[in-house]
């Protein structure tokens, strides 16, 4: 299975929020910056995780993301079914459509291999992600002399 560009980004942007120090909370820009997306990809995805109640965003002076406690404890299992769908792996019924889709057994093994693949991730939360080494290296990000 492989996951969307967009949950991707989503994954990373709650990871480093995780991370952020206290002070002044990082904005939707510097997110993007560090962890190397396209500003507006970041946007979309804040503007979804902040409707997910998974962080808080504020603009202006003293505005920034901040990650809520239900960001915190998120689950990953949860939070890629939330963000991926639940469709199938596998495009039976489109354009055109499988001629094995009455009889098919690997659209049930798919779909059991990705029910698999989410109860992997579901006691995994988003703090749970930024344990050494990953938090220290996020921190780091960012703060070398190629951010000048």
């Amino acid at each position: 299975m492989r996951l969307t560009r967009f949950t991707d980004v989503a994954l990373r942007v709650l990871m480093r929020l995780a991370v952020a120090e206290d002070g002044e909370p990082p904005t939707t820009r510097e997110v993007a910056a560090t962890m190397r997306v396209p500003y507006t990809h970041a946007a979309k995805t804040v503007a979804r995780l902040q409707h997910l109640g998974l962080l808080d965003a504020r603009r202006g002076r003293g505005g920034g993301l901040t990650l809520t406690s239900a960001g915190r404890t998120a689950s990953i299992g949860s939070l890629v079914r939330e963000l991926e769908g639940t469709g199938d792996v596998v495009e039976c019924e489109g354009e055109t459509p499988c001629p094995l889709r009455s009889a098919c057994r690997l659209r049930g093994a798919l779909r059991q291999a990705q029910e698999a693949f989410y109860a992997t991730l579901d006691p995994i939360t988003v703090d749970d992600l930024v344990t050494a080494p990953t938090g220290p290296l996020l921190l780091g990000i960012g703060r070398g002399p190629e951010t000048g």
